[in-house]
């Protein structure tokens, strides 16, 4: 599949059934941000506004195939771009697509940035979950941890979630990705949690970079600073604790192992375990043979980080100006 991967999971959505709105072929990463935790490798190109990717009815058509296959093994249906998903200007008419077709409750996973825009809360108003990011109370934090595109500033991103707060009727959970050393004192915190107190969201999710980050310097937090964020956040808003995901991946539909595999991969990296699990769910008869295969062809590579073995969709290659170049 194209657009649809998983079901994933997931320790706050259970088995959640992935859909990629800014799906490009090479998969090449959309987005307006270019955050150093990010598990997908830098944005190549820092877009400025919204376009057409592809005809929503294209992911109408596989998500309704996805569903078929998962025999009722989903919990909920998420929209998580390889990239930033708002960017797709046919976001509403996807969402407006799916709630016609199933019951099953609809997030959207975002950085947030386009809440600026009316058009896009009005679009995001369908969804019974949104899950938008805050990493720092304050504009110089921002710009360290989340290199946005220079339109999308610090004061426009929480005017636009304050907005999206004041017109929202769903759960409006906030990430905040913790990060030792840039937002995990005290400092940093209290100036988090005054903004967060102006936006009173339904939850913050404190995440952690678990997986490879872009960036090799970036590193989670530790116990005291998870309990120093539950303290002082907790002031003003729940906080939920990062616990670890539950459950095995699945690799899709596809026919071919190695396929399910890299459209997996380039979305949602794994680790080495995850990934041999998952390719035994889904009936490979050699796991290492498709592993072999994959670091052959380019489509993916593994990674040591935090002492264990991961493995990252490819990116597409770049010449020493940052451009994309043919493969």
């Amino acid at each position: 599949m194209n657009y649809v991967f998983g079901p994933v999971p997931s320790r706050r959505l259970g088995r959640s059934l992935g859909v990629d709105p800014t799906a490009r072929p090479g998969g090449h990463k959309a987005c307006n941000w270019n955050c150093v935790y990010c598990q997908l490798g830098h944005t190549r190109h820092l877009m400025t506004g919204r376009e057409r990717f592809f005809p929503p009815e294209a992911v109408l058509d596989e998500l309704q195939s996805a569903l078929k296959e998962s025999q009722g093994g989903v919990d909920w249906i998420t929209f998580v771009g390889s990239g930033e998903p708002t960017l797709n200007i046919d976001l509403g008419a996807m969402l407006r697509g799916v709630k016609a077709m199933t019951s099953l409750p609809v997030a959207v996973i975002t950085n947030g940035s386009t809440l600026c825009f009316p058009e896009v809360r009005e679009e995001l108003s369908v969804a019974d979950a949104v899950m938008p990011t805050l990493d720092a109370g304050d504009e110089r934090t921002f710009l360290r941890i989340n290199r946005p595109q220079h339109l999308y500033s610090y004061k426009r991103h929480v005017d636009g979630l304050t907005a999206f707060r004041r017109e929202y009727k769903g759960k409006l959970w906030l990430e905040t990705m913790m990060i030792a050393g840039q937002n995990d004192d005290e400092e940093s915190l209290e100036r988090l949690a005054a903004v967060l107190g102006a936006i009173a969201p339904d939850e913050v999710h404190l995440v952690l970079p678990t997986r490879p980050p872009v960036e090799t310097w970036v590193t989670p937090t530790d116990a005291d600073g998870l309990l120093r964020a539950q303290a002082i956040l907790g002031r003003v808003t729940k906080v939920v604790h990062p616990d670890a995901a539950y459950g095995d991946f699945s690799l899709g539909a596809d026919t071919d192992p190695f396929e399910a595999a890299a459209k997996t991969l380039a979305r949602h990296p794994m680790s080495d375990e995850e990934l041999r699990r998952a390719l035994n769910l889904w009936g490979a008869a050699d796991a290492d043979t498709v592993l072999q295969a994959l670091a052959k062809s380019g489509r993916a590579h593994e990674i040591r980080r935090y002492g264990k073995v991961f493995w990252l969709g490819s990116l597409p290659e770049t010449d020493a100006k940052g451009r994309e170049t043919e493969q």
